[in-house]
């Protein structure tokens, strides 16, 4: 029986970040010895942007390929993939967390290794050993096995849509509000907690936050930037064995507005706006993290998120019944006064 002070950390092997650094993909492949046979996950959009051109490459290269488009991280997907796949050597995830998830999750439950290549800078999932999966109406994380290797190319990085890497700078962001929280619950819960995970991912925020002005659309040294900070934030979740040092109340709030808003935002977004109030909550300098995220140009209130004030309001009432046994800031809950009160006094809502 392994003692608990024991554990295992899954992390990336090889990480290629750079201008046309896709070309490099058939080199990295070979690299780390993962056979011939590839299926490539990604979506439809992706498949566009960099998924035939990973396929030529890899071709080129003397491996054979196979594409398989996902359109929603579902079982449906998964099992779709995993039935692609049954031959495959590898898995390659090109695209953004929808199908990086999926890519994930397939190659654990075939137990073959799978690379990550993002197409957008929009979340930390590219380099975790967590999912996110919709499951009976909920959104849920769930445990995987981290990418061996990780192929961002800022090229086509930093012509994503600005919104993507705006919302990758506030899931960064969040890691404040979840620091705080997974103390929180290590003083309170006794809640195992790791100094040396916890202080890479609040220094993986600062960075951004230090260069918030310098973040700007279509600047390939904005999406290196960010793209290191996402890595640095889910190699943070592998050393910690949880996405505690990333997820906390913030997150909690986010996924709240996915069930309640009729149309829910980024998930970055959420999560940027989740910081807000969680760090009011907290006691500390919300004011700061409203500046930083307005300097990137990420929303910083329910009108730039597009969701209905109310919303914001019973997401926050209710964000304490997302994975309950994760203790937070949020405790047992706000009442609909404080809620309110809360979203007013840091400008969420009107």
């Amino acid at each position: 029986m392994t003692p608990k002070s024991q554990k295992w950390m899954q992390l990336p092997r090889n990480i290629a970040i750079g201008h046309g650094m896709i070309a490099d993909t058939a080199r990295m492949c070979t690299e780390l010895k993962l056979g011939q046979n590839a299926v490539i996950v990604t979506g439809r959009k992706t498949r566009e942007i960099a998924g035939k051109s990973i396929s030529n490459i890899l071709t080129s290269g003397g491996f054979t390929t196979d594409i398989t488009i996902v359109t929603n991280a579902d079982q449906e997907n998964i099992d779709n993939t995993i039935t692609t796949a049954e031959n495959a050597a590898f898995l390659i995830g090109v695209g953004g967390g929808t199908v990086i998830d999926v890519a994930k999750l397939a190659s654990t439950m075939l137990d073959i290794p799978f690379l990550s290549v993002p197409t957008a800078a929009a979340h930390d999932g590219i380099a975790s050993m967590r999912a996110s999966i919709a499951r009976d109406g909920d959104t849920v994380s769930v445990p995987a096995q981290a990418p061996l290797g990780i192929i961002a190319d800022t090229e086509i990085i930093a012509h994503a849509p600005h919104r993507f890497l705006a919302a990758g700078c506030g899931d960064i962001i969040s890691n404040y509000t979840a620091i705080l929280d997974w103390q929180l619950a290590h003083r309170l819960r006794n809640t195992p907690y790791s100094e040396y995970a916890a202080t890479l991912s609040r220094m993986t925020a600062q960075i951004v936050m230090d260069r918030a002005e310098t973040i700007k659309p279509e600047l390939e040294e904005s999406a290196r930037l960010v793209i290191k900070a996402l890595v640095s934030s889910g190699v943070a979740m592998s050393i910690a064995g949880s996405s505690m040092p990333a997820s906390g109340s913030e997150h909690k709030f986010s996924h709240a507005l996915d069930k309640i808003a009729p149309k829910p935002a980024l998930h970055g977004e959420q999560c940027g706006i989740g910081t807000i109030l969680m760090m009011y909550l907290h006691g500390g300098n919300w004011q700061q993290i409203r500046d930083a995220l307005q300097k990137i140009g990420a929303p910083v209130n329910a009108h730039e998120l597009d969701i209905p004030d109310q919303c914001i309001i019973n997401a926050l009432v209710h964000a304490h019944e997302i994975r309950p046994e994760r203790y937070t800031i949020l405790g047992a809950g706000l009442n609909k006064e404080a809620a309110e009160n809360v979203a007013r006094i840091t400008g969420v809502i009107g």
